[in-house]
């Protein structure tokens, strides 16, 4: 080809599509079918295609712009996480494009064509889940960095330790005097299996990544202590938010003694969890305790306040982006988990 670059009409005809779904795959905005999205990614890696950078304005084939995804943008957790992003990346001169990804797992895909396509030069993606991620697809990745939960060694990710945090924070219960602790957000246990296969974590296991490590540190809390797991006290919760964990805390307690104490996954259904204690008359720190997990700035004006995990979200959020810095400038740079250390902070809702 010489100097000649190849065209969008060159990776039509390779692609054996028409021009205009070629810029749609590029542009990721509008929905291409999966298979016919893969035959114009692979025509655009086998030619080698670079968008016009001077027509766009860029410079040195960069955009300058990296996505973030997180599952949940109604959640204070991650209204946070976006702050920091949006704020670190404009001190490297980076835009940041936010999506969610929660009820449309295809987004993840949609953000990969992006990246590949160079309209963003990284990706710091959340998922939920490994099975879904787009990051197990098949094709080379762009640069890729994951925050959370999903255990994986193929692309670099910042996380904390899930398992130890929640048996730090299961043994301060403990600490207090707690025996029946009841674990608030744990996986759906699928009929007539035990509470204890939750602790193989196979990946066929229900729920969240996040939702089986914490359940495996409070487990391995009890265990150390000589208490016995009790299945009973495993309140499920598929999605994390407020009023879901009101609705199955509320039910709870007309069906069951009350606990010890509540130890709930995230300090977003703390608070649910507190409403619904509220609501059935019961008094926290009195005849329960109540403890979350994140330190979301709004855990400290809880009533109670709430005691909760920390982690530097700051140093977390900073990590990542060194990651993808790292991935920008060398693609075949070995991935690299850095695990960000995390404190037990202690407030009036587990103090008697």
């Amino acid at each position: 080809m010489g100097d000649m670059r190849p065209t969008v009409k060159d990776v039509a005809k390779l692609a054996g599509v028409s021009p205009k779904t070629v810029s749609n795959v590029i542009n990721g905005v509008v929905f291409v079918r999966p298979e016919t999205r893969a035959r114009v990614e692979s025509a655009l890696a086998e030619l080698d295609y670079v968008p016009n950078m001077s027509a766009r304005g860029l410079r040195n084939g960069r955009s300058g712009m990296i996505a973030l995804a997180l599952p949940d943008l109604l959640r204070p957790y991650s209204a946070e996480i976006v702050h920091l992003v949006v704020e670190l990346a404009h001190e490297r001169g980076w835009g940041v494009q936010i999506e969610q990804t929660a009820a449309e797992p295809n987004r993840e895909f949609e953000l990969l064509s992006k990246a590949r396509a160079y309209l963003v030069d990284g990706l710091i993606l959340n998922p939920v889940n490994l099975d879904d991620s787009a990051v197990m697809s098949a094709g080379p990745l762009p640069p890729v960095v994951l925050i959370g939960d999903v255990d994986q060694d193929l692309v670099s990710q910042v996380a904390i330790d899930n398992v130890a945090a929640a048996r730090d924070l299961t043994r301060h219960l403990l600490a207090q005097g707690c025996r029946r602790i009841a674990a608030v957000g744990t996986p759906e246990i699928p009929r007539g299996s035990s509470g204890a296969g939750m602790l193989a974590g196979s990946a066929q296991a229900p729920g969240t990544a996040a939702s089986r490590l914490r359940t495996q540190g409070y487990c391995e809390a009890l265990e150390e202590a000589g208490v016995p797991i009790d299945p009973s006290l495993q309140i499920p919760l598929d999605r994390w938010r407020p009023e879901g964990a009101a609705t199955v805390v509320g039910k709870y307690l007309t069906e069951h003694e009350l606990p010890d104490a509540f130890f709930c996954f995230t300090d977003t259904v703390a608070s649910g969890a507190l409403s619904a204690l509220w609501s059935a008359g019961i008094d926290v720190p009195e005849q329960t305790l109540v403890a979350g997990f994140d330190n979301i700035l709004e855990s400290q004006f809880m009533i109670p306040p709430l005691t909760t995990i920390d982690f530097d979200r700051r140093a977390f959020v900073a990590a990542a982006l060194d990651l993808l810095s790292e991935r920008m400038t060398d693609k075949s740079a070995p991935p690299r988990r850095v695990m960000i250390p995390h404190r037990v902070v202690e407030r009036a809702s587990t103090t008697r």
